[in-house]
């Protein structure tokens, strides 16, 4: 499998969005990055997707577990267990669920619970133009596409989540869903700006908060869209972290602001019509262990019989979504 294969059409909506000089610059890159992705495990993932066996590329991205080859039904039976030992080589699989070729993953988060708590606060994205910072293996990406967008980007840097997306996408046909292994800091500020903007999970990893904020803002489209969501400290004041600090076993972990500062924070970062749309606790139904991500998640970083605190001694997860317009 040559993964730059799976680009081309990104590199054509580029150039027919006036994004000719980001086209030019990003192919090389590519290119050589999955020459040499300087990444230990990348030839056994590379393996695995070469071994991926042959079912027909249909997708449905409007389900709650969004599937992408031959319905379940369809499988051919002869091709399930080549099909599931080259899915289990991409392990872990954080974010899902995802049907692939009839193979159920059952990933470390139920993102289906997320996205059901976020898509009724959405304007359409009907024909929308989308970008998606910190998309993982872009489970949310699919389902943006299942809303009506008319093209999801996705943004990583984990080699692994991309090459997750790859899996997805062998089966998934030409639809205009992509995963870069990109930061945010890598888009060029001439990049056409997107009609509606996630941010999830992100923010609280980013020590300047307001820079990760305003690079968001600049690439909104005018009276476009930005869905944010991260933790938050609904008990108390702000909590600020340092280098050296965990917070729920996570490393980089910088801010768990109060759900007013984060507010705050979008209107100094220039976004209008901030609201706060959604606050729910993180449990350990919706985040755990499973056959298809078999390492410690969220029940071991919470204190030993106090499941209202970390094992830090911090408050547990709390996530909130907030939507606000340029």
């Amino acid at each position: 499998m040559n993964p730059l294969t799976y680009y081309q059409d990104f590199f054509t909506l580029l150039q027919q969005q006036g994004n000719q000089d980001w086209a030019q610059q990003l192919q090389p890159w590519l290119a050589a990055y999955f020459r040499d992705p300087n990444h230990g495990d990348y030839n056994k993932w590379l393996a695995a997707l070469e071994q991926l066996p042959p079912v027909d590329q249909r997708l449905d991205s409007q389900r709650n577990v969004p599937r992408f080859g031959a319905d379940p039904d369809d499988a051919v039976p002869l091709h399930q267990e080549a099909l599931n030992q080259a899915l289990l080589a991409l392990r872990p699989w954080r974010k899902g669920p995802l049907d692939i070729g009839g193979i159920l993953i059952d990933t470390e988060w139920r993102c289906d619970w997320k996205w059901q708590r976020v898509e009724p606060h959405l304007s359409s994205l009907a024909g929308r133009h989308v970008l998606d910072v910190g998309c993982g293996n872009g489970y949310y990406s699919w389902r943006m596409l299942g809303a009506g967008a008319a093209s999801v980007t996705g943004i990583d840097p984990s080699l692994l989540f991309v090459m997750q997306w790859l899996a997805c996408r062998h089966y998934a046909g030409n639809a205009p869903v992509w995963v870069l292994p990109l930061r945010l800091e890598d888009l060029p500020a001439s990049v056409n700006a997107y009609d509606t903007v996630f941010s999830m999970g992100v923010l609280y990893h980013r020590r300047d908060h307001m820079e990760h904020l305003r690079r968001l803002h600049e690439l909104t489209t005018a009276q476009g869209e930005l869905v944010l969501e991260t933790l938050v400290n609904p008990h108390g004041d702000d909590i600020m972290l340092d280098k050296s600090d965990r917070y729920a076993r996570m490393r980089n972990v910088w801010q768990i602001p109060k759900p007013q500062t984060v507010q705050t924070w979008l209107a100094e970062a220039g976004f209008t019509d901030v609201r706060m749309v959604d606050m729910a606790t993180t449990t350990t139904a919706e985040q755990s262990s499973t056959a298809w991500m078999p390492f410690d998640s969220l029940a071991e970083a919470l204190a030993p019989g106090d499941i209202a605190h970390t094992v830090e001694g911090h408050p547990a997860p709390v996530r909130a979504v907030y939507v606000a317009h340029k």
